[in-house]
C-alpha cells in the first residue's frame, strides 16, 4: 500500500531525530505522542521506500575503495559502487544496479521536478524495482526518440516512461520521433515545430538528468545497437569515427569528445553538453561491455554521479589511465 503524504512526512520527521539526533524509539515517542511501536514502524517505512538509504562505509571494504578511487582518478563528483556476489552473470549485476538505483531516486526526486530520462537496457531494468511514491508535479522527459524506419512508436520505451510516472504519480512527456532521421536537415525543420520545442524547454529545465551508457560491446545489448535504430553503413561510420559508447543515442569517442560525427547531426538525443552543464546528472552503468564507453564518458566530463557494479568498477580502474 502506498502511504499517505502525513505517513511520509511523519516518517522523515522520524527518522531525521533517529538518525540525524541519535536520539531513541522511546526519546522519539515522548516528543511526538506516539507510541514506540508506532516510530518503528514509521522507520521501516521510511527504510522500505526509500526516504532513508542505509549505506555501510568500512575503509577496508572493495565497494568503498573502488568509489574512492574513481571519484579521485576522474574526478566525479558521487560514486556510488553496488556489491554483486562472486561469479554471478551480468545479468545479476544489472539487476543489483537497478534495484540501488531505483531506491536511490527516491532520496532525489522533489515536487515541481523535471528529470530526463533516456530509454534502454538499464532504464527499463530500474523501472521494473520502483518502490511506489507520491511526488507532486513531477515531470519525466523523454531525452531521445525511439522510433525506426519501421515504426515510429517504441512500445518497450513506452512501457518504460509509464512505468516511472504511475510509480510517482507523475506526468510522462513522450518524445514520438525517430531515433535517427534519414536527413540532418529534416531534424532541423522538425525542431522548429513548437510542440517538439516545448519537449527541448523540457529538456533544458531539467534539473535531473537519468541514463546509461550504450554500447555496441554489451553482453546485455543496447537497444540502439540491436533494435533496428542503426543501419549497417551507420555502424561503419561509428567505427570510422571511433566511437567507443553514446549517452542518449548521441555518440562519443574515446576521449570522450562528440563534435563532427556525422550521425551525430542526425541524432534525436540531445547535445552532449547538456550532460556536461546539467545540475544533476546521474549515470547507471552494469556490465563490463560498457567499461570503455564509461571510460570514456568519464574523461568528456559526461556525468556527475556515477552508480556502476563491482566487477565493472574494477575492470573500469584496471584500464589505462585517463587522459
Amino acid at each position: 500500500m502506498t502511504p499517505t503524504d502525513d505517513q511520509t512526512a511523519l516518517a522523515v520527521q522520524v527518522s531525521r531525530l533517529y538518525y540525524y539526533q541519535n536520539l531513541t524509539t522511546e526519546t522519539i515517542a515522548r516528543e511526538l505522542g506516539l507510541s514506540r511501536p508506532k516510530v518503528s514502524r514509521l522507520l521501516t517505512l521510511a527504510k522500505r521506500t526509500g526516504l532513508v538509504e542505509i549505506r555501510i562505509h568500512d575503509p577496508a571494504a572493495q565497494p568503498q575503495v573502488l568509489e574512492r578511487d574513481i571519484a579521485q582518478r576522474y574526478g566525479v563528483r558521487s560514486v556510488k559502487v553496488v556489491s554483486v556476489p562472486t561469479n554471478s552473470s551480468e545479468q545479476e549485476w544489472l539487476e543489483r544496479v537497478a534495484v540501488f538505483t531505483a531506491n536511490h531516486l527516491n532520496t532525489l526526486l522533489q515536487p515541481e521536478m523535471v528529470v530526463g530520462l533516456a530509454w534502454g537496457t538499464t532504464l527499463e531494468a530500474v523501472s521494473h524495482h520502483l518502490t511506489p511514491r507520491t511526488c507532486p508535479d513531477l515531470d519525466f522527459v523523454q531525452l531521445n526518440g525511439a522510433g525506426t524506419a519501421r515504426h515510429i512508436t517504441n512500445l518497450q520505451a513506452g512501457e518504460t516512461y509509464a512505468r516511472f510516472a504511475q510509480n510517482y504519480g507523475a506526468r510522462a512527456h513522450l518524445f514520438p520521433v525517430p531515433t535517427f532521421f534519414d536527413y540532418a536537415e529534416t531534424k532541423r525543420a522538425m525542431w522548429r515545430e513548437r510542440s517538439v520545442r516545448r519537449l527541448l524547454d523540457l529538456h533544458a529545465r531539467a534539473r535531473l538528468l537519468v541514463y546509461s551508457v550504450g554500447s555496441p560491446l554489451a553482453r546485455v545489448p543496447s537497444h540502439v545497437y540491436v533494435g533496428g535504430q542503426l543501419e549497417h553503413e551507420d555502424l561503419q561510420e561509428l567505427e570510422r569515427e571511433g566511437v567507443v559508447g553514446d549517452i542518449a543515442t548521441v555518440f562519443f569517442r574515446r576521449d570522450g569528445s562528440f563534435r563532427d560525427i556525422p550521425l551525430n547531426a542526425r541524432a534525436s538525443g540531445p547535445d552532449l553538453t547538456l550532460f556536461q552543464t546539467a545540475k544533476h546528472a546521474l549515470c547507471v552503468v552494469s556490465g563490463l561491455g560498457k567499461v570503455e564507453g564509461l571510460r570514456a564518458a568519464l574523461r568528456g566530463r559526461l556525468l556527475s554521479e556515477l552508480i556502476v557494479d563491482e566487477a565493472t568498477a574494477s575492470a573500469l580502474l584496471a584500464g589505462e589511465n585517463p587522459l
